[in-house]
């Protein structure tokens, strides 16, 4: 099927500005990266939560693996298809009913052969009542090596099940990436999900929150920031197909140079799903004349008794504020920064306190003093 499906042109819909030209999936051999974090004994005080390799967790855990491994991200375009056909490392985060991940599962997955490409799977499961915390982290061994990453993400929330889930890609500037992200929640699941977008050349990524269970909610946050020629596009949905749902997603975006974003948003209320509760937003903040983002927020709303609003924003750094803090003392670069932070500050507060928000911090300062210069 993979050789079936053509690449999309920026005349399909949601790749109007994408540039796919020069890019052949083909072209790249498949490789198993390298991943770190991965513990298969990691067990609960009272229970089997799981942490394998995709591959070894078919053997051991074949039912999971056969009902559920594609089961929320179907083969329908050629980015799927093509980790599908080629995936050779992936992990499965099994977590059975009542049971809790006892710490954080931190994995750093590794693009580490220029030149190749790395499919990777990630499928986690979360049965009735469990809870866990799980951070990935997609970097390249070499700041500017080229290469290809191409994931596929399926987060399985059962009934009254709590996951937060944070993925951040520092991908080297030298590389495509694609990923297919999906969540789906049960009744009464809650999901905190912050996705973090730093490197690569260019690709697409697509996120699809579906609160499939009366009760369920979604938090979702997203950050990225560019420089140089990076182009970063992301593509959310908020799909709500049950009754009394909630979802609140909000983006923001910092670019310098000739950097470039894109994201676009839906949030999608399916008939019956009354009592709906969605947000959402994007605010870019652009550094230099040569910078561009659009931010594109969407409605589909098939139900009459719901709230559903959104926001979008471009701006620079507002010259008011500049001013204000020039004038009493601070050098221009360092005022800048302070703007910035402050800007990036509401992002940061959206999540709930401790490591999830910590580790969130960390990352923007140390990506923030990547792109400016020393305050």
């Amino acid at each position: 099927m993979a050789s079936e499906l053509a690449l999309p042109t920026q005349k399909d819909k949601g790749w109007e500005f994408t540039d796919l030209a020069g890019l052949d999936l083909d072209s790249y051999a498949a490789g198993e990266g390298r991943v770190e974090g991965i513990d298969p004994e990691v067990d609960g005080a009272d229970g089997p939560p799981v942490v394998l390799p995709l591959r070894q967790a078919a053997e051991r855990l074949g039912d999971v693996v056969e009902q559920r491994f594609g089961s929320l991200v179907p083969i329908d375009d050629p980015f799927v298809a093509h980790n599908e056909a080629n995936w050779r490392n992936g992990v499965l985060v099994y977590v059975p009913r009542g049971q809790r991940l006892q710490e954080p599962l931190r994995l750093s997955v590794h693009q580490d052969e220029a030149g190749g490409a790395l499919n990777w799977r990630t499928l986690i499961v979360l049965e009735e009542g469990a809870e866990a915390e799980v951070w990935e982290h997609y970097v390249s061994d070499g700041s500017d090596s080229e290469g290809l990453f191409n994931g596929v993400v399926e987060l399985s929330v059962g009934p009254g099940a709590n996951l937060r889930y944070v993925c951040e890609q520092e991908l080297s500037t030298g590389s495509w990436v694609f990923a297919t992200q999906r969540a789906e929640l049960d009744r009464d699941a809650s999901l905190e999900w912050v996705a973090l977008g730093f490197g690569s050349a260019r690709g697409k990524v697509r996120m699809e929150t579906k609160l499939a269970g009366p009760g369920s909610s979604a938090k979702v946050t997203g950050a990225y920031a560019g420089a140089g020629a990076q182009h970063l596009d992301f593509d959310t949905t908020q799909e709500h197909a049950a009754a009394h749902t909630t979802s609140d997603l909000a983006f923001r975006g910092v670019l310098t140079d000739r950097a470039t974003a894109v994201w676009r948003g839906m949030i999608r209320v399916d008939p019956g799903a009354q009592q709906t509760d969605a947000f959402q937003e994007s605010r870019n903040m652009l550094l230099s004349k040569q910078a561009h983002a659009d931010a594109i927020p969407g409605l589909e709303i098939e139900a009459n008794d719901v709230r559903c609003t959104h926001a979008a924003a471009v701006a620079q750094v507002d010259r008011e504020q500049l001013y204000y803090l020039r004038a009493r003392g601070l050098p221009e670069p360092r005022a800048k920064r302070l703007i910035i932070d402050g800007f990036l500050q509401e992002l940061v507060e959206r999540t709930s306190e401790g490591p999830v928000r910590d580790a969130l911090s960390a990352a923007l300062d140390r990506r923030l003093g990547e792109l400016l210069p020393e305050t």
